[in-house]
């Protein structure tokens, strides 16, 4: 007689929890570095006339714009790090936010190149007396990077749609987690088209998804992955097989 068992498809599980650290770990990183790095550079380019302070704060403004493209590498290692949990149940969820990540860290990128260009430019502003295209200029630089964060953002939160969607599933972490997840990533999603049509109301509805994304950080690094889930979807496989060989029958 053949009995049918379950039997997870990865053989690793004894690497749950080092998964689950790093991909927490990354989420806090993640939310730090931009946080702190978003800070120090609208500390700066906040005012009206921010091209004459630059040359004063040449330093902060390039560790502000070094903390929010260090998150960059951040992104991809959290997309790299969930693709061969995620693969074992939907190859294409984990592509699509994969894909999600990286258009969203090259717009990121693009962004902080732009505020790197307002130290030469600043000093061409003093050379000149404050010049008009000088500021004009300035203007559009920190415009491009507003542009290519919420556009990132936009990529970010529809691709991480996808992610979340799926945790809720499968298990991996628990339900209401991942619901929030899925509220939160839906309303920033909401919050970046609205922002690219000029309307400004993507800081309030940033709210949940800022309290996910500490909340699955915090919850990866004391519980981890579910133990079941994570091993992957589940299929049957014959065991207790009986050894005995088939009966023969006499001929005559």
């Amino acid at each position: 007689m053949t009995t049918l068992t379950a039997m997870p498809t990865r053989s690793d599980s004894r690497d749950r929890m080092k998964y689950s650290r790093i991909i927490g770990g990354l989420f806090l990183a993640g939310f730090l570095t931009y946080g702190i790095g978003y800070g120090l550079v609208n500390s700066i380019v906040g005012d009206d006339d921010f091209l004459s302070s630059i040359p004063a704060h040449e330093t902060t403004l390039a560790l502000g714009v070094f903390l929010m493209m260090l998150n960059t590498l951040v992104d991809i290692g959290k997309a790299v790090a969930f693709f061969p949990i995620v693969e074992q149940y939907d190859k294409r969820t984990a592509l699509i936010y994969l894909s999600g990540m990286i258009v969203e860290v090259v717009l990121m990128t693009v962004g902080g190149l732009a505020l790197l260009m307002l130290i030469p430019l600043a000093g061409k502003y003093a050379d000149t007396g404050g010049a008009s295209w000088t500021t004009g200029i300035g203007d559009l630089a920190v415009h491009a990077n507003d542009l290519a964060y919420q556009t990132g953002q936009f990529m970010l939160a529809a691709g991480a749609l996808f992610l979340v969607a799926l945790l809720y599933r499968t298990s991996l972490v628990p339900r209401w987690l991942a619901g929030l997840g899925i509220a939160g990533y839906a309303m920033h999603l909401t919050g970046a088209t609205a922002e690219l049509f000029g309307l400004h109301i993507s800081l309030v509805l940033l709210i949940p998804g800022a309290l996910f994304e500490i909340g699955i950080a915090l919850w990866l690094i004391v519980k981890g992955f579910d133990p079941v889930a994570y091993g992957g979807p589940t299929r049957p496989v014959a065991a207790d097989v009986d050894p005995s060989p088939l009966p023969r029958y006499a001929t005559r």
